[in-house]
């Protein structure tokens, strides 16, 4: 108890992340006369960064730094508005469909938020759109991101649950794809039942081929990465490495980017690739005390004595996730959480990717809820609404999600059968 004390009592009073947990990790330890680990914490710490699989991280970062500087985002918006523009509410589903593809890219959802909301709010409010629904479609569609590959959040409980990437990158597509047609449908009925979306604007196709060219090529490498993942031609750091290479070609080849960009670019991923490793490194650490002490042993034998139903568990642990997430942010929920519950996993017979995909959005979920949600905070500054009225707006589409999660949960081949044909094949 006085550990949860110790590490909530830091994270409010504004400690980073890492550090509430290592002192947490040192609290335990001392409470426990479990001082003679004192001296391994080091060992440990950079231990977990010893890890292949992290090497994807900073090169999805790169791409999804490039995308946002690049000019990559903004060519695939003006692809979607030409597919879709025409049907009534065809912004909406642009933005939808956008960020779709920017998420198979991108591979965060707080960035996701972040460059949608800048580009597609203030021009779906200048179509006629209502600001507060213009923000829920955009919060909504953000949570694609850790979902559709590449996606990482999945790298990080790969590493953390000691599972292969490149199966969690394949079981999230038919999820996503799952997602992205439920959010059509809300949009679809908002257009029906709700506030009348504005027509759509007929597409003049001769005048959009130079459009839809200029769109299809950044869509090339979200296709190189899936498919050089699926035909097993590409390890994910590979697909990620061949992925920044691209980017950095289309950046350069549309003069979005130039070399003296580089430097801030770098420096940006740089920084974001230490927090990430940090906080996994800490967690390691964290979760190497709680195992020594015998910390998972008894959670097993508690969640056994509350059910043995893996469907049960699978709901108890998204309720969990998601309160969690309403407060921390997704990737510290996922690398404190996932150690200690994988052994209840493997005791309940649950498949660790299927459970991947559930923690990887459950946790994710907790971006657009208050009392936190910073992808809320993103929009609503955005789109100059007040909290109240942009969570009301989002609430049909986190409910189709909420249901589809479920869904999901109830019903694991949902996650598990393209990467087991893919396996097979």
């Amino acid at each position: 108890m006085i550990t949860l004390i110790v590490f909530f009592a830091l994270l409010f009073c504004g400690f980073p992340i890492f550090g509430a947990i290592l002192a947490g990790a040192v609290v335990f330890m001392t409470s426990n006369d479990l001082a003679i680990l004192y001296d391994s914490i080091p060992i440990q710490f950079y231990g977990a960064l010893e890890i292949n699989g992290l090497l994807a991280i900073p090169l999805f970062l790169l791409v999804g730094e490039i995308m946002n500087k690049g000019g990559l985002t903004q060519r695939l918006i003006a692809l979607t508005e030409v597919l879709v523009g025409g049907f009534r509410g065809g912004l909406a589903y642009a933005n939808l469909f956008t960020n779709a593809m920017a998420a198979s890219i991108l591979g965060s959802a707080v960035a996701q938020i972040g460059v949608m909301s800048k580009v597609m709010i203030p021009e779906m409010e200048k179509k006629g759109y209502d600001r507060a629904f213009s923000g829920a479609v955009t919060v909504s569609a953000g949570l694609l991101g850790p979902i559709i590959p590449p996606s990482m959040l999945m790298i990080i409980y790969g590493v953390v649950a000691v599972q292969p990437i490149a199966p969690l990158f394949i079981a999230g597509i038919v999820p996503g794809l799952l997602i992205v047609a439920g959010l059509a449908v809300v949009i679809f009925f908002a257009g029906v039942f709700g506030h009348a979306l504005p027509e759509g604007t007929p597409t003049q196709w001769r005048k959009s081929v130079g459009t839809l060219v200029a769109g299809l090529i950044p869509g090339l490498i979200p296709v190189v990465v899936i498919a050089g993942i699926m035909t097993g031609a590409m390890t994910p750091t590979e697909s990620g490495a061949v992925a920044s290479i691209i980017a950095f070609i289309l950046a350069f080849a549309y003069r979005e980017i130039k070399f003296s960009d580089l430097p801030s670019l770098l420096h940006t991923v740089a920084i974001n690739t230490a927090t990430i490793t940090g906080l996994i490194a800490a967690a390691t650490v964290f979760s190497w005390v709680l195992a020594f002490e015998g910390v998972p042993d008894r959670v097993v034998d508690l969640i056994a004595g509350v059910t043995d139903s893996p469907l049960v568990f699978l709901l108890l642990v998204i309720v969990m996730m998601l309160v969690l997430g309403m407060f921390l942010e997704s990737i510290s929920v996922l690398i404190v959480v996932v150690p200690i519950l994988m052994p209840v996993v493997n005791a309940l017979g649950i498949d660790p990717i299927h459970f991947g995909v559930v923690c990887t959005l459950a946790t994710v979920i907790g971006l657009v809820t208050p009392p936190v949600g910073p992808g809320l905070y993103i929009a609503m500054i955005q789109a100059h609404v007040p909290m109240g009225a942009l969570f009301r707006a989002t609430l049909p589409f986190l409910a189709m999600v909420m249901l589809l999660l479920v869904a999901i949960a109830a019903f694991p081949q949902l996650s598990i059968w393209l990467p087991t044909m893919t396996a097979r094949g």
